[in-house]
């Protein structure tokens, strides 16, 4: 297996990142009429769009080479990425309960992978015929 999966989480917080960014150089004061033109005039606001839209196709690829319960906890380590960045890229503090929900979501994760990896092992044991992605070959 590749490790583009991988790319997924650090897209979404540098989408994020870029987000925040943008959002910091936009008016909020302003109707959408005036705000719509300035937010797709915004540099950092246009990265994001492309980081996310680059997110999406990789996500896809991940989607088409793993099972959809083993992809999607990797989301979860996007909520890890964004509290990091927040803190060390834009000195936002992070207060215990933040870092309580972190463990917890890494934990999570963890049990998910764990899970799969113990019902693949049970299915191979059954069934020999049966390749990584649980279908038959």
């Amino acid at each position: 297996m590749r490790l583009s999966w991988f790319a997924v989480p650090v897209l979404n917080t540098l989408f994020q990142v870029f987000i925040k960014r943008g959002a910091e150089q936009l008016d909020p004061s302003v109707t959408l009429r005036v705000w719509l033109p300035q937010a797709l005039a915004s540099y950092w606001i246009l990265a994001a769009i492309v980081v996310e839209i680059v997110c999406f196709a990789i996500w896809m690829t991940v989607l088409a080479e793993l099972d959809l319960g083993k992809a999607f906890p990797l989301s979860g380590i996007s909520y890890l990425l964004v509290i990091a960045t927040g803190w060390f890229v834009f000195c936002e503090p992070v207060v215990g309960l933040q870092v309580i929900g972190s463990g917890l979501i890494l934990f999570g994760v963890w049990l998910i992978a764990g899970a799969n990896g113990a019902q693949e092992g049970r299915a191979s044991e059954r069934e020999p015929g049966l390749i990584d992605s649980g279908r038959r070959q």
